[in-house]
């Protein structure tokens, strides 16, 4: 083990007795050191049980399971917790909910089915205005505050409206039995704070903590940890306080200066060797975030060599800036710099400076994807199914009720839901529930109780089937089966403006078949084996709303610099860096000291993305709206303190990058969508 880590790598990976903060910068290993101290702690005595290992997204969950498989063995591997902060908070509340008024089996509601209750509960029909609402309760929740503390904290009538509602979202919250996604983490500290055997007991079950990505975590994440590790503090967290850039949705870096105070033995090891970028990429780097005030002081430095000087080209506008990135694409494919596409990357500020990048790499037929586009899991076709999953884990479940009984149609039309619902609320009881009330045929006609109860038998043998389905082959065979014996595919085709239309849904139920397949016979959230298909659906909202589908192919990559975070590509532009896209700011708006660090930030993250080369482009023009604007370098383009031939082109790189030029604009553009 000591031959793979440097000397800062091991004093982080063997301090073993009291609270560690390794401060691991952009490319410095962290995923190596904490799969390496996790066998550490196994090796000093420690149970895998009692080890936890708490990610921000499932892909990193992933890796960090897969390494600590390669390093301690898959028996030991299958034991630990690995799992992301909400996944963890899925499992505290399955074990011991009830005791504070949750059953096993409760329902994690998604997005749709939020704004569904906050438009019901306001009696508004404005999408919009509920998704304000919305947002306003996730952003109190995530600072702690319950509906009394958000009503202190409502800073305009609009926020005082949600205030008011959120006390009677969270009252139907607790009728159906469910939770929204903020709850995975405000429920169990809740139960930790108020419960002293259930703190006990998850304290002595989790005996270390290891925490990825602490500079991202909100102030009920960072108070979840407190409550965990209690008084013993025996916890290792890894974060970047350099990175930090999700301060929009609730992440600060008050957490990091935390530690310190409430942990004063707290041990703070920085990682500054960098093994990803090259000599002139990290200067550029640190040249840069200098600009910030700095909790903890590091500066990357890499044996990799200098490597190729970083490049700044100006543009004449969006289009301009697509065709150099294309050309430059080509260039270094072409002169063997680059094998694959999947080398390469375009990052930019915000989600429609994508567009111009697709057009071109379309008309060069340069196969790409975009991070951060809609979801697999968006897709109506996919929530469908999902609806029924969730009903197997909760029949309470409304939300999931309504879409389920009528996808396919089965003779339950929406007048009846509506009486069922009016039904259902004077006796206080579930949608499901009123179905067995003796007095149902008072307000409903036979038929249409007829039709109800076939839904129902329909869920309950789907739900015996599906905790009998272990392992993927027997998983796969009861969903198609399932999905045969509910008419679905027709019920596409029935839906769709054309075949191709149904046959593409249909192609993406199947791929929905085979993940769910693959989760059965690969592992559980945490990693512990073989499941079934109501294993799954335990879990299922709060993996579909963290999930990333892997993607192997060998495609060019089109993605925001937040969607970038943690990721790293041989070749990068860095698009579109001008003032009032990075730093971005809205017009009229007044740029805060605090907001301009956090883009200071976001650009940091852009630059220490490349490994080998980077190229940063910015604009003489853009648009804004349907204008065209002057446009300014950003003030970060100045602060990276380039030597002036990086904003000169080398004569024989310009003929090439014009050749390259002239035959992209050459080919024929695809007609705008």
């Amino acid at each position: 083990m000591a031959e793979t880590l440097n000397p800062a790598q091991l004093r982080a990976v063997h301090h073993l007795r009291g609270p560690c903060l390794v401060l691991a910068g952009a490319g410095s290993g962290k995923t190596r050191v904490i799969a390496h101290k996790i066998v550490r702690l196994l090796q000093h005595g420690l149970e895998p049980s009692q080890i936890a290992a708490i990610t921000f997204t499932n892909k990193a969950a992933q890796e960090m399971r897969e390494r600590a498989r390669a390093l301690a063995g898959p028996k030991s591997a299958r034991e630990l917790l690995v799992a992301t902060f909400h996944a963890l908070g899925v499992r505290m509340l399955r074990e011991d909910g009830e005791r504070i008024g949750l059953k096993p089996s409760f329902s994690i509601l998604d997005a749709d089915d939020v704004l569904g209750l906050l438009r019901e509960a306001g009696g508004c029909s404005d999408n919009a205005r509920a998704r304000r609402w919305q947002w306003a309760i996730s952003r109190w929740k995530n600072q702690g505050l319950d509906a009394d503390g958000a009503a202190a904290a409502a800073t305009d009538a609009d926020e005082q409206q949600a205030a008011r509602l959120m006390r009677q979202y969270q009252d139907r919250l607790a009728a159906y039995q469910a939770v929204d996604f903020d709850d995975l983490i405000t429920l169990p500290l809740a139960l930790l704070r108020r419960d002293a055997v259930a703190r006990a007991k998850w304290r002595q079950r989790l005996h270390h903590v290891l925490v990825d990505e602490v500079q991202d975590t909100n102030a009920v994440q960072y108070a979840l940890l407190r409550e965990l590790v209690g008084e013993r503090a025996m916890f290792t967290a890894v974060g970047d306080d350099d990175q930090s850039i999700y301060g929009w949705r609730g992440a600060t870096l008050d957490n990091l200066k935390r530690l310190g105070e409430d942990f004063p033995a707290l041990q703070v090891i920085p990682l500054e060797q960098n093994y990803r970028s090259t000599g002139h990429i990290l200067r550029a780097a640190n040249a840069v975030i200098a600009n910030n005030p700095k909790l903890f002081d590091k500066t990357l430095w890499s044996e990799l060599g200098d490597g190729e000087p970083v490049r700044v080209v100006e543009c004449d506008g969006e289009e301009h800036e697509a065709e150099r990135a294309v050309a430059r694409i080509q260039a270094l494919r072409a002169a063997g710099a680059a094998a694959r596409l999947a080398d390469f990357a375009i990052l930019y500020r915000a989600n429609h400076q994508s567009r111009a990048f697709e057009h071109k790499l379309r008309a060069a037929q340069i196969p790409y994807k975009v991070s951060g586009g809609q979801s697999f899991f968006d897709r109506a076709e996919i929530k469908d199914l999902v609806a029924w999953l969730r009903l197997l884990v909760n029949e309470d479940d409304d939300p999931a009720f309504l879409r389920a009984a009528t996808t396919p149609r089965r003779g339950i039309g929406h007048q009846t839901l509506a009486t069922l619902g009016e039904f259902a609320a004077r006796r206080r009881c579930s949608l499901f529930a009123a179905l067995a009330a003796h007095s149902l045929p008072s307000v409903l006609a036979p038929r249409a109780i007829a039709s109800l109860h076939a839904f129902g038998r329909e869920l309950g043998d789907l739900a015996e089937r599906a905790r009998q389905a272990e392992g993927a082959e027997a998983a796969r065979a009861l969903l198609l089966a399932w999905l045969a014996e509910i008419g679905y595919e027709q019920h596409l085709h029935d839906g769709a403006d054309s075949e191709a239309l149904a046959a593409a849904r249909w192609a993406n139920v199947l791929d929905f078949v085979d993940w769910i397949a693959r989760r059965c016979e690969a592992d559980d959230d945490a990693g512990r084996g073989r499941g079934n298909v109501l294993q799954v659906a335990q879990t299922i909202n709060v993996i579909l709303s963290l999930a990333e589908r892997g993607d192997d192919a060998d495609v060019v990559t089109l993605s925001t610099l937040h969607a970038a975070k943690g990721l790293e590509w041989p070749h990068v532009v860095l698009a579109g860096v001008v003032e009032g896209l990075l730093p971005f700011r809205a017009d009229g708006e007044a740029l805060s000291a605090e907001r301009l660090h956090e883009e200071r930030r976001l650009m940091y993250v852009g630059i220490t993305r490349a490994q080998r080369t980077l190229l940063v482009s910015t604009l003489r023009r853009r648009k804004r709206g349907r204008e065209t604007v002057p446009a300014q370098p950003s003030r970060f383009v100045a602060e990276m303190k380039l030597d002036a031939a990086a904003v000169k082109d080398d004569p024989r790189e310009r003929l090439k990058r014009l050749r390259a030029e002239l035959a992209a604009r050459a080919q024929p553009l695809e007609a705008t969508p």
